[in-house]
């Protein structure tokens, strides 16, 4: 028997090569996820203050326009329509100034480690990317208790909840990302505060989270088409109350988000250096 039969048919070594960059790849991602997400144990309050946001929309907000019946749902009551869009606000808000914590790291000096280190750029991105999303995770809990107090048909299959949970997931991954371009190439905490406030107004009015498509004016509809947030409450909204349905198509709600946050993972892993300089 020849040694080229004990190595086993062409092609396989490099199979397993490829095999074993992957799964480095993915393990380093889980690792730079974890650490982020063991930063809670260090400020638990963080997931109690962040069930002010959505307590005040679903509450007042939405109390006050279901009594007008201002805006047609489609013969869906206006808080469950509004329910789904809360959590996409309060997981976009919670994302969009993830990237402040990148500009901590650097003043503290832990950025540099991190570059030495031979992580790959993306897996850097991408795992900050998922803790931001396992954080969010929570809004999930607080939006649908405030969903039930309020009356809200929610749907409690556990695959309609999985796919909430994967949608939250997926959002949150994606506007975090977005996050970290951003304190890339801003680099101070003011110029990154004061875009991130502008940021999340625009994201969120130009989406379909309080109202539907089809009362827009043109020219809305097209920005809320072109609006990733929109996407994420379009699927939302097909599984998280009763009766729910998705105007975009469910495939093309989880494409989308997933397209949007591989191609801002590309990007973030090219610009994240910056920080540092």
């Amino acid at each position: 028997m020849t040694s080229h039969a004990l190595d086993g048919p062409p092609g396989a070594s490099a199979e397993a090569g490829v095999a074993g960059a992957f799964r480095g790849f993915f393990y380093k991602t889980y690792v730079i996820a974890e650490l982020e997400v063991r930063k809670l144990k260090h400020d638990p309050t963080e997931l109690v203050t962040r069930a002010v946001q959505p307590a005040l929309w679903l509450l007042i907000f939405g109390e006050v326009f279901t009594r007008l019946r201002a805006v047609p749902t489609g013969g869906v009551p206006y808080l469950d329509f509004m329910a789904p869009g809360i959590l996409a606000q309060s997981v976009l808000f919670v994302a969009i100034f993830y990237g402040i914590a990148v500009i901590w790291e650097r003043d503290l000096g832990t950025i540099h480690k991190l570059f030495v280190s031979p992580t790959p750029r993306a897996a850097l991105v991408l795992g900050k990317a998922l803790s931001a999303g396992i954080r969010s995770l929570s809004q999930i809990a607080i939006v649908y208790a405030l969903a039930v107090l309020t009356g809200v048909r929610v749907n409690w299959h556990p695959l309609a909840l999985l796919a909430v949970a994967g949608a939250v997931l997926i959002g949150a991954a994606c506007f975090a990302t977005l996050s970290l371009i951003i304190a890339a190439i801003v680099k101070t905490r003011e110029r990154f505060m004061g875009i991130g406030q502008v940021l999340t107004m625009p994201l969120f009015f130009a989406s379909n989270a309080i109202y539907p498509l089809a009362i827009m004016p043109d020219w809305l509809h097209v920005v809320a088409r072109a609006n990733p947030l929109s996407y994420e409450v379009d699927v939302l909204r097909a599984f998280m109350i009763m009766g729910g349905n998705s105007v975009f198509g469910i495939g093309v709600d989880f494409m989308v988000l997933v397209a949007t946050t591989t191609v801002l993972v590309i990007v973030g892993a090219r610009v994240y250096p910056r920080v540092a300089t």
